[in-house]
């Protein structure tokens, strides 16, 4: 939430400019430059890690499960929304739906999450906020399905069509689904080997 945002800025404000300049590099430094390297991705965004970590901590969702989900439903960009509907190729209509963040939540959910768990200060753009939501609704589709949280295939597909969906099997009818919860599954896998090659060494970092 935006509480640990506050206190990074009091800390780096009485820095040296130099200093700065690298905190801010490192804290902030653009897109993720290796998104196919989940060490690369953790040695760049190091709050990410932290993130991460806690969730997995909290709730039981392994690092390299939330770090696929949350790739595929945005690249890792904060602001990301469904693209608009266009009239006559050219006029902007509505959305199709109200995903927003890096999680591509829905309004209505990321409400009752903020109501339940997150407060109303947490936010779809804000890293570990979505982090945090990731593993709580993995926690709720656990509880209802009984899908555990390392099988990214299972879990995506619950994750795109809620646990009820899930239940009525609503994906076999959305073979563009099953092909990117196969994809999630594969990154998973990826993800998980090159973790065990850096997970120490990120446990060894302070910053």
């Amino acid at each position: 939430m935006k509480r640990r945002g506050v206190l990074f800025w009091c800390l780096v404000t009485v820095g040296t400019v130099t200093g700065l300049s690298v905190i801010l590099k490192i804290s902030f430094g653009g897109p993720v430059r290796q998104p196919h390297d989940l060490c690369a991705v953790f040695d760049q965004k190091f709050s990410w890690y932290k993130a991460a970590k806690r969730t997995r901590e909290e709730w039981g969702m392994p690092e390299p499960v939330l770090m696929a989900v949350i790739y595929h439903e945005s690249s890792y960009r904060a602001d990301v929304r469904p693209p608009r509907k266009r009239y006559l190729w050219v006029i902007p209509g509505p959305r199709p739906s109200t995903a927003y963040g890096y999680a591509q939540v829905l309004d209505t959910t990321w409400q009752k999450y903020q109501e339940v768990r997150g407060g109303k200060g947490a936010e779809r753009d804000d890293f570990d906020d979505v982090a945090d939501f990731v593993g709580w609704y993995g926690d709720v589709i656990r509880k209802e399905t009984g899908i555990a949280l390392d099988d990214a295939y299972r879990f995506y597909l619950a994750y795109h069509e809620g646990p009820r969906g899930y239940v009525r099997r609503s994906y076999r009818s959305k073979p563009v689904l099953l092909a990117t919860a196969q994809k999630v599954e594969e990154r998973a896998q990826k993800y998980a080997r090159q973790y065990e090659g850096c997970r120490k060494r990120l446990e060894g970092r302070w910053f």
